[in-house]
């Protein structure tokens, strides 16, 4: 009995090189869009050390556990005050989810930035922050923001500097440290292989983010109030 629907090759060497090529030029297609982000945000990598000052850090929310920011989350902010401290940003913008009232992830690192020492007032948060397009567009379209330095890990972080750079922000990143190479890490940078995909069309397209909300004059006002 015959198996219907078995894949055949082609059965002329014409055919099986077509076939070839065909896969040669899917498989290009697939890695395009990895390609695109690591090219373009490379070069914007930097350390703690050297990266360039800006006005503005951008965390972005990595998951909280018993309301509390996860260990990713919490080494990203951990950069954040040492670039707060090295005089290396003056504000910074915490962008993540608060779409449920149990899950505020932008109170949460605001309180662990305060109790690090980083005052409420140079501290701005976005609570609709739910994807890392929706924080770079609205970063831009709702608190203005034009430079700025953007922290993650470093399986996330180019990702980031590719949409933020898409969005209008004049960015650079720095890699957030992590206490090893665990699953997470590793789930991480396997997403980012499909995540690159979607980037590619956000940044072609520009979509608005889930919710735009007016313009929010809370960085702008801290900025200004900087030294009284």
């Amino acid at each position: 009995m015959r198996l219907r629907g078995r894949l055949r090759l082609p059965r002329t060497t014409a055919g099986r090189r077509r076939a070839l090529w065909a896969v040669v030029a899917g498989c290009l297609l697939a890695l395009a869009p990895v390609t695109w982000v690591y090219a373009s945000a490379t070069p914007r990598v930097r350390d703690a050390g050297s990266v360039p000052e800006a006005p503005v850090a951008m965390v972005f929310g990595a998951g909280l556990r018993d309301g509390e920011p996860s260990p990713y989350l919490a080494h990203r902010l951990d950069a954040a005050v040492e670039l707060y401290r090295a005089g290396k940003v003056r504000v910074v913008l915490v962008t993540g989810d608060n779409s449920r009232t149990e899950y505020d992830e932008p109170d949460a690192m605001r309180t662990y930035l305060t109790q690090r020492g980083v005052p409420d007032g140079r501290i701005v948060s976005d609570f609709a922050g739910f994807d890392t397009w929706d924080s770079c567009t609205r970063a831009v379209r709702v608190f203005g923001v034009r430079k700025a330095v953007l922290i993650s890990q470093g399986f996330h972080i180019r990702r980031a500097l590719a949409l933020c750079g898409a969005a209008g922000i004049d960015a650079y990143g720095v890699g957030a440290a992590a206490d090893a190479h665990d699953v997470t890490w590793y789930a991480g940078g396997a997403r980012e292989v499909f995540a690159s995909g979607k980037a590619a069309v956000e940044a072609l397209v520009r979509p608005g983010p889930r919710f735009l909300g007016p313009r929010e004059p809370g960085l702008a006002r801290a900025l200004a109030s900087e030294g009284r």
